[in-house]
């Protein structure tokens, strides 16, 4: 009788804990006895938590600008499906800390071993529970659902990265291959204009200096072009080593549309989650100063016990660090208002720069286009003897050295509107990543 006696007051005891850790709550709300279709206390889940953050649904509606099909999508779809994610497991690493935090108003249950003597000893079961701690535990919860989007944050931020990475190289590439060929061209007509100089100085028409020049010239431009050859080669071998296929038969640059005013930059949905965790782990710290209620219950018979007490202890210094958690609160906000001006100001340099590079590149075109019409028109006044050959030379010369400037601002260009389209964060689809 009087050992079922005890087990019924142990177990009467560790149910009044749990009851009034549920009724209260771990910060005082009446509200943790709502009981789920399956009978259990259900609690503020992790992923409906998740679902409701602004941060995370800014991310997912995130759809990439890259055409489907284009040519930078066949580069960047690989480039991803090879990505290590190391960011991956941080977001993970977060989730699952943040669904252990989201039962942390429940009581926890730990082993007890004392001696009552010198040779004895008795092992318990102790449940304890907290039903006050002035916001802590909701504080605690924030923190990890706000390190959730920081995480977040940084997985879209590396992949967006990487995705910028292999079609910088893959421009890189193209731009030197365009520029090969180019090369190449000019190389077949000054190698035959350098015959045709070699000729008449054997003929004794023209000067061995002329010759000599075209020379220069031509291993000039035979370095360039192996040097264009060499950089196409090197390029396409990192970003091969980058992808899970190879990618040296994609050709071609894609055009894009940015999205305008929709979409917030990503170093400012960093600024905000970081915000949020900043102002969490400060409410945090706020707690610590205020008394926290505690009931415990021993499967000894202890019956349940309370105790009262601050987490910190108070001191002469407790002013200040309450000065110093206010003024952490201040600091992220600030951050995140500095995080929209400088991602502003270096979005309008870059739009500055691209509408710069546009017109540039129209100019660029439009000279390429009459440096060719000049160039037709020596080689036909040569043909008909009115002009000599290093005539010809140095206006071919010339329109070789304008079309590497009309390709050179081409894929400048290129490079700008991929360099706004990482600071934006649309270079890969937000759900997918």
């Amino acid at each position: 009788m009087g050992q079922r006696y005890f087990r019924m007051k142990a177990a009467g005891a560790l149910a009044l804990v749990v009851l009034t850790a549920g009724c209260m709550g771990s910060d005082g709300d009446v509200s943790r006895m709502k009981v789920s279709p399956l009978g259990g206390l259900p609690g503020p889940g992790a992923e409906e938590a998740e679902a409701q953050s602004p941060v995370i649904g800014a991310l997912k509606a995130r759809r990439s600008v890259l055409p489907e099909g284009g040519p930078f999508r066949q580069v960047a779809a690989p480039v991803l499906e090879a990505n290590s994610r190391a960011a991956e497991s941080e977001l993970k690493s977060a989730r699952l800390r943040a669904e252990a935090q989201s039962k942390n108003w429940l009581p926890t249950i730990g082993p007890n071993v004392s001696l009552t003597s010198l040779s004895d000893a008795v092992a318990s079961i102790v449940m304890d529970a907290v039903i006050y701690a002035g916001g802590r535990k909701k504080a605690e919860r924030e923190f990890a659902k706000a390190d959730v989007e920081v995480a977040a944050v940084n997985l879209a931020m590396d992949t967006n990265t990487r995705v910028h990475t292999a079609l910088s190289l893959y421009l890189r590439a193209e731009e030197a291959r365009e520029t090969a060929q180019m090369l190449g061209t000019a190389l077949e007509d000054m190698e035959r204009f350098e015959w045709i100089m070699a000729e008449r100085v054997k003929g004794g028409i023209s000067d061995r200096s002329d010759l000599s020049v075209i020379r220069h010239k031509l291993a000039r431009m035979q370095a360039d072009y192996t040097n264009e050859v060499e950089t196409a080669k090197a390029s396409v071998a990192e970003l091969d080593a980058m992808s899970v296929q190879k990618l040296g038969g994609v050709s071609g640059v894609s055009d894009f549309e940015l999205p305008k005013g929709a979409v917030r930059p990503l170093e400012v949905l960093l600024a905000e989650a970081e915000k949020s965790r900043a102002v969490a782990n400060a409410k945090i710290d706020r707690a610590g100063f205020l008394p926290t209620v505690r009931a415990s219950a021993d499967s000894s018979g202890g019956g349940v016990t309370g105790t009262i007490a601050p987490e910190n202890p108070i001191g002469l210094g407790m002013g200040s660090r309450l000065d110093a958690i206010k003024a952490t609160e201040e600091a992220a906000g600030r951050r995140v208002v500095q995080a929209r001006e400088e991602t502003g100001r270096q979005f309008a340099k870059l739009e500055a720069q691209a509408e710069a590079l546009a017109r540039q590149a129209g100019e660029a075109e439009t000279l390429t286009a009459q440096a060719r019409r000049n160039l037709d028109l020596f080689q036909q006044q040569y043909d008909a003897g009115q002009r000599q050959v290093m005539d010809v030379v140095g206006v071919y010369e010339s329109y070789a050295a304008q079309a590497r400037t009309r390709i050179a601002r081409k894929y400048e260009l290129a490079r700008t509107r991929l360099e706004m389209a990482r600071l934006l964060g649309v270079l890969a689809d937000g759900s997918e990543i």
